[in-house]
């Protein structure tokens, strides 16, 4: 069993290596087998292999008493989204007492596409444990195509994340996410606060974070005034 206390920001998922895709008509019937190891080998294979038909045999199976087969659900609903997966995602996400699981949830819901994910994300970015809040500000940037209008919300969470989350992977995951926004649907004022938070990042106690920073100054097309990355090192 994983619990919250766990400082690892992995996933029993992270490092899985793929294997030969395996059959999907197998797989489909294995999703309710009685052997709770079968059922999360199913899930599994769907975390790669994609098929129209198994987003809604995935939803039953995030309430699963194992809580391996509910991560593995919640991965593979992320490789196979579906509209009717949302709300199950999303009541799940509040209930379970999984940081793994929770993890899996906020990474399909970036991938649902659905506006109904956006508070929950940045709930989680605001207030969850370091690995959720990780692939939280991730998951806000895969949102951002299908729904522009709430660029807004997801700079002003991402700006404040960056400057006040105590976990330093959570900081540089933001400013990876920042970098990413569409430089061409930004208004100035919100392009204006973008950089300016990438400059403070540049001043963060943490390597990696002014690394990250300097990146995805980059990205968004700025290069006045910027150290080289010896004078980063310093």
């Amino acid at each position: 069993m994983f619990t919250d206390d766990q400082p690892d920001l992995a996933s029993p998922l992270d490092d899985w290596q793929e294997a030969p895709q395996p059959d999907p008509d197998a797989m489909l019937a294995q999703l309710t087998a009685s052997d709770p190891l079968q059922r999360m080998q199913a899930a599994r294979a769907f975390c790669e292999l994609q098929d129209e038909r198994v987003g809604e045999r995935l939803i039953p199976l995030l309430q699963d008493a194992c809580p391996l087969v509910r991560l593995s659900a919640a991965y593979a609903l992320g490789r196979n989204p579906t509209p009717a997966a949302v709300e199950p995602l999303i009541r799940q996400w509040r209930r379970d007492a999984n940081g793994y699981v929770r993890k899996g949830i906020v990474w399909a819901l970036g991938y649902s596409r659905s506006v109904q994910a956006v508070e929950v994300l940045i709930s989680a970015l605001q207030k969850e444990i370091p690995a959720v809040r990780l692939w939280a500000a991730s998951a806000l940037v895969q949102l951002l195509p299908s729904h522009l209008e709430v660029l807004p919300q997801v700079v002003q969470v991402l700006c404040h994340t960056l400057s006040h989350d105590p976990v330093a992977a959570v900081r540089s995951n933001c400013t990876w996410a920042l970098g990413q926004l569409p430089v061409e649907h930004l208004p100035e004022n919100l392009y204006l606060q973008i950089v300016e938070a990438l400059r403070e990042g540049l001043q963060d106690g943490d390597a990696g974070v002014r690394d990250d920073s300097w990146s995805a100054l980059l990205n968004l097309g700025v290069t006045a005034g910027l150290p080289t990355l010896d004078e980063l090192a310093l």
